[in-house]
């Protein structure tokens, strides 16, 4: 469909089309951002969301990045939007469009800086003019091409429809207008012992163009430039805008022209294209952040959601909030691959200390929340559930102030998790347990695994009781491994595979000065 025919349907798209980031509903506008789940710090999600909002704090994108959605078909709006925007060619003009609305703004009258009518009024006429340009300049990008995504489509016909409309044809006939006339205001300045006045131009010289010819001969090379720059700070002064008073009273026609655009355009901003602009800054800021990461060889997929099949899988994912961290350092990102068939559920994680088990709980949190945003999550493949809450249990240091024990207020979180979940939620635990006796341990942790099974929800649990990795049939072992030639090296790869503590008595023997090289050398003296 070409520009020319977007007044087709007109009413029935503009009413159709209300966001590039919610299919059923506008989405939050306010500034008041959600309140941040207690899982976000557990699973290293705030310091994602931070760095992927680091250079887009002026849209007020958190809250888009603390609701993750529930259905599918709004998971799929965003999804097809983002693949669509892969395309660079078409990102480079979204990002046009989102510079422009940036600097429009910026031009925009502050009453703060700007005091004088004439100069605000000014002001605003830039940034209609600005504005205008924007808005036909992406529609006809839009236009070039063959778009697939639901959102975008719409969008571009609700500018279609837009342009056409009476509203903003008016309005860029009327900026147009204002700005032409404007552009043949022509005076003369005469300055003598002080005083000012102002005169219409009478076809007098120009003389610095004049001056400029005479000299001309004498060029040779490229001089440095003399000309004085205006480094005075934004806004007029009280003798410009005096001078500006004088002006008006020469061509009072077009001054009360600008004073009534300035009055009749005051609401000029389409608010279905404003909300089009900080939300397309979700897509853009994500994209641009995991950019960094494909730079590097890192791969990242659309994953395939069910809310009916717990049969999971990811293949080369990783920690992303930890991968960037390494990246920085110029250090390996090390990936890995999981799954769940059949009965399995929950993924008990043993093995030695730092061999990458929180990593790996972490990273199957992040794969989910991110997935609910509609995000490409890390990996080459990926088929995930869309759980309805996520929770996490990840050890705190004791606060006195409670006057509880570790073990009392490790039971009173889990017990409160266990009330709060429903089988189509995701729980991941990791070292709980550590603060009482190993029998005690084994028995507190086999009853939580017989609530969480019973449940039927997804999840890790991280531990170092081997006992809980053969729990039941809902039950797969992952163990961190070590290598075979040394096994005091951690090769931070996870391993479907039974518990042997193995690895994790080794690292207690390595702790206490027990293995056989460190006891060997002890009695050697």
């Amino acid at each position: 469909m070409h520009l020319s025919g977007g007044c087709v349907n007109s009413e029935t798209s503009r009413k159709t089309f209300q966001s590039i980031l919610f299919l059923k509903q506008p989405g939050p506008t306010a500034p008041d951002s959600p309140e941040t789940p207690d899982y976000f710090g557990d699973l290293n999600l705030d310091q994602i969301v931070q760095s992927v909002m680091l250079n887009y704090t002026g849209y007020n994108l958190t809250p888009f990045f603390l609701q993750p959605l529930t259905d599918l078909k709004s998971i799929s709006y965003r999804q097809e939007i983002m693949k669509e925007l892969e395309n660079q060619a078409l990102m480079s003009a979204v990002k046009s469009f989102s510079y422009q609305l940036v600097t429009m703004r910026e031009r925009l009258p502050k009453q703060e800086k700007q005091y004088f009518r004439y100069e605000r009024e000014r002001c605003f006429l830039n940034a209609t003019s600005i504005y205008c340009q924007a808005i036909t300049s992406f529609s006809e990008e839009l236009s070039g091409f063959g778009l697939i995504s639901e959102g975008l489509k719409s969008f571009r016909q609700y500018l279609w429809d837009y342009i056409g409309s009476a509203r903003f044809r008016e309005l860029k006939a009327d900026t147009d207008a204002l700005l032409s006339s404007l552009s043949e205001v022509r005076y003369c300045l005469h300055i003598n012992s002080g005083r000012v006045s102002m005169r219409p131009h009478e076809a007098q010289s120009d003389y610095s163009a004049t001056i400029e010819a005479i000299f001309e001969k004498f060029r040779r090379a490229a001089v440095k430039d003399y000309l004085a720059r205006d480094l005075r700070p934004e806004g007029m002064n009280h003798v410009q805008a005096q001078v500006l008073d004088g002006v008006a009273k020469l061509y009072p026609e077009i001054f009360r022209m600008l004073e009534s655009f300035y009055q009749k355009h005051a609401g000029f901003l389409d608010e279905v294209v404003s909300r089009f602009d900080r939300e397309i800054q979700f897509y853009i800021s994500y994209l641009s952040h995991i950019d960094k990461f494909r730079r590097a060889g890192h791969k990242f997929c659309y994953p395939r959601l069910s809310k009916s099949s717990k049969e999971i899988e990811a293949c080369e994912t990783f920690d992303l909030a930890l991968a960037e961290k390494l990246i920085a350092d110029k250090t390996d990102v090390i990936t890995n691959d999981f799954f769940l068939r059949g009965p399995e559920r929950i993924f008990v994680v043993t093995g030695p200390n730092q061999g990458g088990k929180t990593t790996f709980a972490r990273t199957f949190g992040q794969l989910h929340y991110l997935a609910a945003l509609g995000c490409p999550v890390p990996g080459v493949d990926a088929s995930l559930f869309l759980c309805n809450r996520l929770f996490s249990h990840f050890e705190k240091e004791e606060n006195i102030t409670t006057l509880r024990g570790k073990l009392q207020d490790d039971l009173l979180r889990i017990r409160d998790i266990l009330d709060k979940a429903k089988p189509d939620s995701v729980i991941i635990i990791n070292e709980i347990f550590s603060s009482t006796t190993l029998k005690d341990a084994i028995f507190l942790g086999k009853k939580i695994m017989a609530r969480l099974t019973d449940l039927d929800c997804l999840g890790v649990i991280v531990t170092f009781l081997d006992e809980l990795s053969a729990f039941n049939v809902k039950t797969a072992s992952m163990v961190s491994t070590v290598k075979a030639e040394n096994p005091t090296m951690r090769t931070f790869k996870l391993e479907r595979k039974p518990a042997d503590g193995l690895g994790y008595a080794l690292s207690i023997a390595e702790k206490y000065h027990l293995t056989h090289e460190q006891l060997k050398m002890r009695l050697e003296r």
